[in-house]
């Protein structure tokens, strides 16, 4: 065990400050704890299952009790309304009923009573308002109205516990204060009100009743909403603990080992097995045979490990949501914003995956006896079932050549009579021979087993999302802020554009609006379709486009373009700040240190998607590529990242400068060899067997995975459920582009300039630096208005054209020449 410091001394690591009374401690506790665990899993145990007819009636209850609370505020409400305005004509009645405890006076029909809800209706407000609480007692009405909707709909405006707790904070507190502004009027404060204050006016007299109250209040308003009252500071200041105790946290490595821990069995040959599905829970060694024979071959002899796929544990129903823990929070634009249910998935029963042995020990047997038929000889093989695709993995005795194994591919692919087969020689890390053969009946990895995992949950990543499983059953999931641009690539119909739904979908579940943005390419015009639900959440568009999805190229030029110019602000604003990247940028706008009135803001992650990548460059070409290229090299510290697909993986779309910025591919079944080098610089794309079967390539190593499958109806019941919510008025609004056949008119005209076009003109000429982003800053303005004067000065000749990512150029070089020009410019 590990010895660590006295937190309360130090910081650091030190063995001689470990008492063994503190550690005996510990053990005990952890032992007294696992005793705790132990118990109350023996509980869970022994509590009987409640059926679904017993869940039924107990819904039946609830919905009845929120139909009694609702309708009952509804009389109370009009009982209080009505007794307000005709307690002076309906007094005489409650108070003899209450005072003589006769019942005749309900039966006596010689009584008017002018409360809305008659007899009952004028003795409830006259118990409630007049002996009981004033008109504090209308707080019932909330209390009553909100469980009623808690019960009945299953839908309540404000919490129900603290509902509760204030109401009846208010209950007892209000008709006390009421009292000792309205002495004797028992209409606002009640008999409770009066009395109280005659009892608390003696004991404390009414400048401590007055001190209570307050204390009462303040009291209250700490303990609900934890108030700072530091109104009265002139400056805020931030106290920094000398010492802060260290925190242990376990590796993911050893969470991983706990979870998924290897179980030996007893060693059994594989035809002693029953003629069932084989499903294992654990890994299953099972020896076969001797590792040192030498003698003739017999596949039936050679041992088999069969490694279990991986039981990914799920967690408890809701995704737990990354949070900086800092003052500023960026959710609060939209503090409503419910985050998307795992029901709006479906489930696809990919849970298990069972393969029968009968398919194992056939392609152990097929696979041996081919290596045998050209003298290669293996000394054990194992098997990694997966849930498309499983490994066989061989150790070949000493002295045989790997490249001899390579070169069996095909022969192998015609012995297992397969398509899809792929050898892996050697297995990265591994001193073992890899071979991926097809399952005969593959199974559908659904995203919503992807999305409840533990693993997806609690993960530190800043852009996560899903991909699908590995050939071990594992959840993969990767971080697109560091990858930082992924090329998607594969025939038509081979899984790329689920695969692109998934990776939309996953940050969608994990993300809060204000957190990313998303621009959506799609030339097809179908695919991304379904997204323009979420346009005022999620979506980013030029200030000038009615439709969020981008259809049009000449938009999608303008579109890359407006990324540019929205990049060179980022930098300006990371210049200015100080820091490197976008992580740190915002950490220190959440912290407070950057100031907003000098021009810095939150910034969200952008994300560009472009579903067919070929059709764009077939129609413009270099205009797309060059600024796409920029993007690409640039923009991933300021926090823009680039996802692009493309059916024609050919060297004239994907271009050597392009995968030059791409380090992470996804290759999914291509037709040719060449088309898989094209992509991931290596063959094994067209050993594909498709349907979501892909590689994933970061640079590194390739992986073998199973795409996650969502569907049209998943996608559309996830954006329809984020649509229908309160959204921003707009879609985020990306910097104007001009171009030079859609730009704005340039011609100066004197009666219509800025305020601030001279102060600008000094500016400008002052930095020698004529762009926006200076403009904003300098003077405080919006992007849209700093736009107007650039155009302005460049209509009046101070600064040149549009040069895309460039700054425009400043054509006077003192302040004297721009007071001479502007004094031409007035006259005229």
């Amino acid at each position: 065990m590990a010895k660590q410091g006295n937190p309360l001394k130090t910081n650091t690591f030190k063995d001689d400050l470990v008492q063994p009374e503190i550690l005996d401690d510990i053990s005990r506790s952890e032992k007294k704890q696992g005793r705790k665990t132990s118990e109350q899993k023996e509980k869970r145990k022994q509590q009987p299952v409640r059926s679904e007819s017993e869940i039924v009636r107990k819904e039946k209850r609830y919905r009845v009790l929120g139909l009694f609370f609702l309708l009952f505020s509804f009389y109370l409400l009009f009982s209080f309304t009505s007794y307000i305005l005709t307690w002076r004509h309906d007094f005489d009645f409650p108070d003899t009923v209450v005072k003589h405890f006769t019942l005749e006076w309900f039966f006596n029909n010689s009584n008017n009573i002018d409360n809305w809800m008659g007899k009952i209706g004028a003795l409830t407000g006259y118990l409630f308002i007049t002996k009981w609480f004033g008109v504090a007692s209308f707080i019932f009405i909330i209390i009553l109205f909100n469980s009623g909707l808690k019960q009945f709909f299953h839908f309540s405006p404000f919490p129900f516990w603290k509902t509760l707790e204030y109401g009846f904070f208010g209950i007892l507190w209000t008709p006390v204060l009421l009292g000792l502004i309205f002495p004797g009027n028992d209409l606002f404060s009640g008999v409770y009100g009066f009395q109280m204050n005659i009892w608390l006016t003696d004991l404390l007299g009414i400048p401590g009743l007055i001190l209570a109250l307050i204390f009462c209040f303040l009291s209250f308003v700490i303990l609900a909403y934890n108030i700072p009252f530091r109104w009265f500071r002139k400056k805020p200041s931030i106290e920094i603990p000398l010492e802060e105790p260290l925190k242990m946290k376990e590796s993911d490595d050893e969470q991983r080992t706990s979870e998924t821990g290897q179980v030996q069995t007893p060693e059994t040959p594989f035809n002693k097995f029953r003629e069932e599905n084989f499903s294992p829970t654990g890994p299953i060694n099972l020896e076969l045979s001797d590792p040192s024979y030498t003698g003739d071959l017999n596949p039936a002899e050679i041992e088999l490990q069969i490694e279990s796929p991986v039981k990914e544990r799920a967690g408890n129903g809701k995704i737990e949501h990354q949070t900086l823990g800092t003052r500023y929070d960026p959710t609060l634009d939209l503090p409503r914003y419910k985050y998307p249910t795992l029901d709006l998935l479906s489930d696809y029963g990919g849970e298990s995956i069972s393969v029968r042995k009968e398919e194992l020990e056939a392609n152990k047997d097929k696979i041996v006896q081919t290596l045998s038929n050209y003298d290669i000889r293996i000394q054990k093989i194992k098997a990694t079932i997966g849930p498309a695709v499983t490994l066989y993995e061989i150790v070949p005795e000493a002295g045989v050549r790997i490249s001899r194994i390579k070169n069996l591919e095909d022969d192998i692919a015609l012995s297992l009579a397969a398509m899809g087969i792929r050898i892996i020689a050697p297995i990265p890390g591994k001193g073992t021979i890899g071979i991926e053969v097809p399952n005969q009946n593959p199974e559908i990895v659904s995203i919503k087993s992807l999305l409840s995992t533990e693993k997806f949950k609690t993960t530190p990543f800043e852009l996560p999302f899903v991909l699908g499983k590995t050939i071990s059953n594992e959840t993969f999931i990767a971080d697109l802020s560091r990858m930082p641009h992924l090329l998607m690539a594969g025939a038509t119909g081979q899984g790329k554009s689920v695969g692109l739904n998934t990776i939309i979908t996953s940050l969608l579940y994990k993300k809060h609006p204000s957190q990313v943005k998303f621009v959506l390419i799609d030339p097809k015009k179908v695919e991304l379709t379904l997204y323009t639900k979420i346009e005022r959440h999620f979506l980013a568009k030029l200030p000038d486009s009615e439709d969020a999805i981008i259809t049009d190229t000449k938009k999608v030029i303008r579109t890359l373009n407006s990324l540019n110019i929205e990049m060179d602000s980022r930098y300006d604003l990371l210049r200015d700040a100080q820091v490197r990247n976008i992580k740190e940028y915002n950490e220190k706008f959440f912290s407070r240190i950057l100031n907003p009135n000098e021009g810095h803001h939150f910034l969200p992650y952008i994300v560009l998607v472009i579903d067919e990548f070929a059709d764009l460059i077939m129609t413009a070409g270099r205009e797309i590529e060059t600024p796409l290229t920029r993007l690409a090299q640039l923009a991933r510290a300021t926090g823009i990242h680039l996802i692009i697909a493309t059916q024609r993986p050919s060297v004239n779309i994907i271009t050597g400068t392009i995968k030059a910025n791409f380090p992470a591919r996804i290759a999914f079944r291509v037709i040719s060899k060449i088309d898989s080098r094209t992509i991931l610089d290596s063959s094994g794309a067209d050993q594909l067997i498709g349907r979501g079967d892909m590689l994933l390539s970061t640079g590194s190593d390739i992986i073998r995975l199973q795409c996650a499958f969502v569907d049209t109806p998943e996608i559309d019941r996830v954006t329809e459920f984020i649509g229908n919510q309160m959204g921003y008025p707009d879609a985020f609004a990306l910097p104007e582009y001009y171009d030079e056949e859609g730009g704005s008119s340039k011609e100066f005209d004197p009666n219509e300039r800025d305020e601030f076009f001279t102060e600008a003109a000094r500016m400008v000429v002052q930095h020698q630096h004529g762009s926006t982003s200076l403009l904003q800053r300098k003077l405080k303005l919006g992007y849209n208005r700093a736009g107007r004067i650039i155009d302005q000065l460049e209509g009046a000749g101070i600064v040149g054209p549009f040069e895309g990512s460039k700054a425009r150029e400043v054509r006077f070089k003192d302040l004297h020449a721009l007071e001479e020009h502007l004094n031409m410019l007035g006259k005229s």
